[in-house]
Parts: C-alpha cells; sequence; structure tokens
C-alpha cells in the first residue's frame, strides 16, 4: 500500500510541489517579514518591459545557447559525461555559463508553455547527469581529464577554492534546478542537484572539511534547496561557507606575477575580516552583492541580526560613497571591484552588468526585510540604467563593464565603446538571460494585511493576502510618463493597507544620502487620488500609505511630476566636480557625439540652461530626448543612458562640464 501510493505522490507533480513547500513551510520558524510575488503571479502587459523580456525570450535565450555551443561549453557536458572524446574547452567557470541560462529559460516556460524549449532543456539535463560523477561531484573541467585540469582548478579536488570555481558554479547550478522544478514539476535536473548538494553535506562543515568558496553564490543556491525541500543542512551549509570567510587563513595559490594572482587577495575575496565585522564593501562587487545577498536570506531565515546589522552598514557605505549616478557600483578595472570611497572616475567605470544584477537581488532582500522604499529606489536606479544599459536593443549584443564616459576607442578588461556578441568570460549575457524574465517578481509585495507596490509596471497580477485573494491592474506608461493607475479587485471586501512607493526623486531626493543631489529643489508635489478623489499623501518609509476597506473596483491613481532634473555629485567626488548630469523621471540621460555634430567631452552647459523633454517614436525603439544648448549656444540632445552605443562608436558623457 506504501509503495502504490508513493507511486502516485510521484506522478502527481502539481501536488508533489505543493507538499514540498509545505514542509518548508514548517521547517522555517523566521524569514522575511515582507513576502515577495512570485513572477509567475504578474503579467506584465507594459510597452516598456514586454518587448524586452520577449525579445528575451525569443532571442537572448536562443543566441546564448547557440553560443554556448560553438565555444565548447556544453561539448564539455558532453565530454565528461562520455558521448564524445576531446579535452576541456574554456575556462574552469565555464559550466555556470549554461546553467545561468538554463534557469533564464526555466523561468520563461514558467510564464509561456514552449515544447521545444523544454526538449532542449531535458537534452542538456541528460547531457548533465552523465557528467556527473558517482558520488555526486559535479566539475566538467577536473572530470574530463583529473591529470590536466585548467588554470586556476586545482590540482585535485577542493585544492584551489579561491579560484577554481567547483562551489561557484554548482550554485549556479542549485538555482537553474529550483527554477526548472518550479517550472515543469519534473524532478530531472533537480535529483541532480540535490545529489550534488547531499555530496558536499558530507565533504564540508564544521567536523569536516574547512573552508569557502572564492566566488560566492552556493550560499543563495543553498537557501533555494532549502526552501523547496524543507532539508536544513542546507541552510546550515549557507551559513557555514559565509562564516568561515575573514575566520582561516586562505592558502596562497599563485605566485604574485602571475595573471591569477589576484585571487591570492583577502580583500578580493571578501575574505579578509568575518562576515559579521565587515563595515565598507570592498573587493570583487559582484562576489559581494552575491555574499550580501546570501547574508540576507540566511539572516531572514535564521534571525541573525549580526548578518543584517552587518549587511546595512555596507549598504550605507555604497550609497553615500561608492554608487554611480547609474545604480552601477565596482568603480575599479583592477579585480572588476569597489573603489575607494568617493573615487567614482567615469571613463575608467567598470559596472559590470552582473554587479548592476547583484546590486538589484541585495536591494530587494533589504526591502523585504526592511521594508522601506529606499532600497528599491536604488533598485529602480540600477534596473533602468545600470542594468538595462548591459543589453542591445535587439537582444544578442552585451555590455560587460558599463562606463559613464567614452571618446569610442578607449577598451579594457572586456569593456569595448561599443556592445559584443560574447565574451571569453561570458558572465553577463547568462545573467541577462535569467534576470529578465523574472522581473515581474519585483513589482509588488505583501504581508497579510498590506500591499506594497514597489514598481510602476503595467500588468495584471493574482495575490494571496491572508485569507483573500486580490487581483491587480496596474496601467502606466512609465518611464515615460508619471501617471499610475492601479485598479483593486479583493475576491472580498477587506481593511488592508495599500503602500504605494513614492521615488525618491519626486521627492527631491536622487539617492538616499548626499553622495548627489539635484541643482535646484521642485516644488510640484506628486497628487494622489482614490476612487478619483483627491487624498493627502501620508508618507511611512518612502510609501503613501492607504489604510482603508477596499472593495472590488476601487481605483488608486498616483500622478508623479516629470520635469527635466540637473543633478551634482558630492564634492568629494572628483570626477563629477563642477559638472552636471541630466535626470528624468527614473532615467539618466547622456550626451552622444552621434547626436551632437560629432563631440561632446569638450562642451560645457551654463547653469540654468533649461533643457526641454520630447518623445521620439522613431528613436531607438522610441524614447524622450533632451533638448537645450551648451555654453555656445549650440544645440545639445541627449538620450537614455541604457540606449547608448546603438548608432555607431563615437563619444558619449553622463557628466557634463558646468559653466558659470
Amino acid at each position: 500500500m506504501k509503495n502504490r501510493s508513493f507511486m502516485i505522490f510521484l506522478t502527481l507533480t502539481g501536488f508533489l510541489f505543493m507538499m514540498f513547500s509545505v514542509s518548508c513551510q514548517k521547517e522555517m520558524r523566521d524569514d522575511y517579514a515582507i513576502k515577495p510575488v512570485s513572477f509567475t503571479e504578474v503579467q506584465v502587459t507594459d510597452s516598456f518591459w514586454l518587448p524586452r523580456m520577449e525579445t528575451n525570450r525569443k532571442v537572448t535565450i536562443p543566441f546564448a545557447f547557440q553560443k554556448c555551443e560553438e565555444t565548447g561549453r556544453i561539448e564539455n557536458f558532453e565530454k565528461a559525461g562520455g558521448f564524445i572524446q576531446g579535452g576541456f574547452e574554456g575556462i574552469r567557470y565555464n559550466d555556470s555559463d549554461v546553467y545561468k541560462i538554463m534557469e533564464g529559460a526555466a523561468y520563461s516556460l514558467s510564464l509561456r508553455h514552449d515544447p521545444e524549449l523544454e526538449k532542449y532543456m531535458d537534452e542538456l539535463i541528460t547531457k548533465i547527469a552523465a557528467a556527473q560523477e558517482e558520488d555526486g561531484y559535479l566539475y566538467t573541467a577536473r572530470t574530463i581529464d583529473t591529470e590536466n585540469p585548467p588554470p586556476g582548478a586545482g590540482e585535485e579536488r577542493w585544492s584551489n577554492l579561491g579560484s577554481s570555481h567547483e562551489l561557484y558554479n554548482v550554485g549556479h547550478m542549485y538555482e537553474a534546478a529550483v527554477a526548472h522544478f518550479q517550472a515543469t514539476g519534473k524532478r530531472n535536473f533537480l535529483d541532480i542537484a540535490l545529489k550534488n548538494a547531499d555530496f558536499i553535506a558530507a565533504t564540508f562543515g564544521p567536523d569536516k572539511k574547512k573552508g569557502f568558496p572564492g566566488h560566492q553564490e552556493i550560499e543563495i543556491g543553498f537557501v533555494k534547496l532549502y526552501r523547496v525541500t524543507g532539508e536544513r543542512k542546507y541552510l546550515e551549509l549557507a551559513k557555514f561557507f559565509l562564516d568561515q570567510r575573514g575566520r582561516m587563513e586562505h592558502p596562497k595559490k599563485f605566485p604574485e606575477d602571475s595573471p591569477f594572482s589576484i585571487y591570492n587577495k583577502d580583500w578580493y575575496l571578501q575574505a579578509h575580516e568575518p562576515v559579521t565585522e565587515q563595515e565598507e564593501a570592498i573587493g570583487h562587487a559582484v562576489r559581494a552583492t552575491y555574499m550580501y545577498s546570501g547574508m540576507a536570506d540566511v539572516a531572514a531565515l535564521t534571525g541573525d541580526e549580526d548578518y543584517i546589522n552587518a549587511i546595512d552598514r555596507i549598504w550605507e557605505n555604497v550609497v553615500s560613497k561608492k554608487l554611480y549616478i547609474t545604480g552601477g557600483i565596482g568603480a575599479s578595472g583592477r579585480g572588476e571591484a569597489f573603489g575607494e570611497n568617493y573615487v567614482l572616475p567615469n571613463k575608467t567605470a567598470y559596472n559590470e552588468t552582473c554587479a548592476a544584477i547583484g546590486n538589484i537581488f541585495w536591494n530587494h532582500r533589504l526591502f523585504l526585510l526592511h521594508g522601506h522604499a529606499q532600497y528599491i529606489d536604488v533598485l529602480e536606479r540600477t534596473l533602468y540604467n545600470g542594468f538595462l544599459s548591459g543589453i542591445s536593443l535587439s537582444g544578442d549584443k552585451f555590455f560587460y563593464p558599463n562606463p559613464l564616459e567614452s571618446d569610442g576607442k578607449f577598451k579594457f578588461n572586456q569593456g569595448e565603446a561599443t556592445r559584443k556578441e560574447w565574451f571569453d568570460c561570458a558572465c553577463c549575457p547568462g545573467n541577462i538571460a535569467r534576470f529578465l524574465p523574472s522581473f515581474p517578481g519585483y513589482v509588488y509585495a505583501n504581508t497579510d494585511d498590506s500591499l506594497y507596490v514597489n514598481l510602476f509596471v503595467g500588468d495584471k497580477s493574482v495575490l494571496e493576502m491572508g485569507k483573500n485573494t486580490v487581483k491587480i491592474t496596474q496601467e502606466t506608461h512609465y518611464p515615460w510618463e508619471g501617471n499610475i493607475k492601479i485598479i483593486l479587485e479583493p475576491e472580498k471586501s477587506g481593511k488592508f493597507t495599500v503602500y504605494v512607493r513614492v521615488p525618491g526623486w519626486a521627492r527631491n531626493e536622487p539617492v538616499p544620502g548626499s553622495l548627489y543631489s539635484f541643482a535646484e529643489r521642485f516644488d510640484q508635489e506628486p497628487e494622489l487620488k482614490v476612487n478619483r478623489e483627491k487624498v493627502d499623501i501620508v508618507m511611512e518609509k518612502g510609501y503613501a500609505k492607504i489604510s482603508r476597506t477596499w472593495k472590488k473596483g476601487d481605483v488608486i491613481e498616483l500622478n508623479l511630476p516629470m520635469p527635466v532634473r540637473r543633478i551634482t555629485a558630492h564634492e568629494k567626488v572628483e570626477a563629477d566636480r563642477g559638472k552636471m548630469a541630466f535626470q528624468r523621471g527614473p532615467l539618466v540621460f547622456c550626451f552622444e557625439g552621434v547626436d551632437n555634430d560629432g563631440h561632446v567631452l569638450d562642451r560645457g552647459i551654463k547653469n540654468g540652461t533649461e533643457f526641454k523633454s520630447e518623445f521620439k517614436p522613431d528613436l531607438l525603439n522610441g524614447v524622450p530626448v533632451l533638448i537645450g544648448e551648451d555654453q555656445n549656444g549650440e544645440l545639445l540632445m541627449a538620450v537614455p543612458y541604457y540606449a547608448w552605443s546603438h548608432r555607431g562608436v563615437g563619444e558619449m558623457a553622463v557628466w557634463m562640464k558646468r559653466q558659470e
């Protein structure tokens, strides 16, 4: 009888997922104070975002898989699994690129049924299963030829954790496997991940092997496995790897003249101090934000206040001293790292696209912990500027670094003045592919008696709030216009609070803190209406708070004025001293040579010069432009920063000289 019941249980995949979820809830005594809304519950209808999500589905994901085939990334799994012969091709962390794209594909399957894509995924999973060694170890860089692993992989298993990416790779595999399981109900990928996770759990721990991954990621992956299975050991392993940093000596594996010597540096790996004692963002920016995100997850699930205090301190350091006006982070090309406080060069700004995505992950988790709109303000700035610039409008070209100034010639660390199809280190395309389909999950959040409207995106959504179900329809032409209409349809009339974010830029605050300021105050206030009647805006933690008994058909309208604003930087930011940048709504603008007689770097703008916004439907898929004059009275035009470098190589500047 038990066997028969178990077989029925396995065939009912939907029921299986429900049971896993229940198991997870039983195990978790703590979690985020605010619940994220699953991206699958948010149907985007938005004229700005929906085309980008469709381009990601139709172009970016297939293109990225194609490049993985062309560059041997997928063949590495075939070689490790014995399907074909040959040596390892590429770099030791190439497995992770395949996993990230698979995660994006799984998210797309959650949103739209695609038998062809699902079949392709199953074929890939078969190759990955074959590449996995009998004990669960999975790392094609070693399995293909254990005697001759590629540079940085280490002579034997776990012998060079600082640079091998053995743990980093499978962390991305865990995320992809969970996404695939949730999208399809199939266990084929999840079982591979669990076999590997159990092997790592048997290998590492307080009474076992000590160590930590040079590149953080597995911590996030372990938390996702914990949420799906309820297995406490996965959460404990995430915390174990975090707590090892700064508490044990990291072996120095490379001579100082080696191209890999950067991996020796504890600051680069955020291993210079225990994670709970760190106060400043330093080292590799992507690794750092993945670590801070993992710390937030572990803190939410364990109640560890020391973790929360640490990431709060570090966040204050970033937003007050190390954040670009585009939301980009990681100023230094050396180590793809955070720079010194207030050192924010424009031409050599690294601002890796992956770091922008990591910054979004981190700020979203901080919002879920604290319920403050300041984190969404940073998230939004990064989303519309620092992240979106990383991918072309066509979906098949990418920026690795995202500088704020270009002479059209300068190249550095995979960075050029134009987007490229692919990179030797191709982390950014895969990260973009997995982020875009999950983007709707950032629009809303809720508790049993509160609804948070965080981003302004046209959509139709369904939220479970306590014992009530609430349908939401959002209508807007954001980011072009600031009129937002939110229609609520609760299943049952009931009292709850709706928190509608009033962005910092609409409250005369470009970013939290004093790193950037608007050059002049704008006194027109946002306007709020409920059922067409104007109401006073009662602010709480950056939100307009509306508490009432809601019934089907109630409408909230928020009008955010969108004047063109001039921005100045803190006087300690030498690179921006005597300069100004321009913003309208959430968008930062830049000046390109193609629009301005071929040159912008030698031009300035008089204080007080007025710039007008004008929408151009035939330019760059339709964008607003800013039009004004330079110091000599000659015409100047600016386009949204995310859309630069689509019309040939030339000069570009976000910050323009300010003429008295």
